[in-house]
């Protein structure tokens, strides 16, 4: 009974020292876990003419396709706007509308992709 009830002490004081250690570092610095690759390969980046050519599919002049460019370009209105020379131009408008024309007409010049 005695070999029994010091086996018992023995582990559970095993566990207990166990669980007081703190996490191992190096430098101070706490070990960092690396996390595995996963198996399924990263979808290639579109093309801004390609994300462009997808806002077009959008119903014309609604905010949707609006918004859809604004996401490829963010806008950043300014007071005067000169003609625009690329589509990065058409950040500058103030009004949605004249946003949303100027980059209609740029989206609408680009060659189609292959497929």
């Amino acid at each position: 009974m005695r070999k029994l009830l010091a086996l018992v002490l023995v582990l559970c004081s095993g566990a207990a020292i166990a669980q007081d250690k703190p996490a191992p570092t190096v430098g101070g610095k706490p070990l960092v876990q690396i996390k595995s690759k996963d198996a399924a390969p990263k979808a290639k980046p579109q093309s801004v003419a390609v994300r462009m050519q997808a806002c077009l599919e959008i119903d014309d002049e609604t905010k949707e396709r609006l918004n859809c460019y604004d996401a490829i370009f963010p806008p950043k209105p300014k007071a005067r706007v000169p003609a625009p020379k690329s589509v990065t131009d058409c950040t500058f408008f103030k009004e949605e509308d004249g946003r949303l024309k100027c980059f209609n007409g740029f989206a609408e010049k680009l060659p189609k992709p292959p497929k």
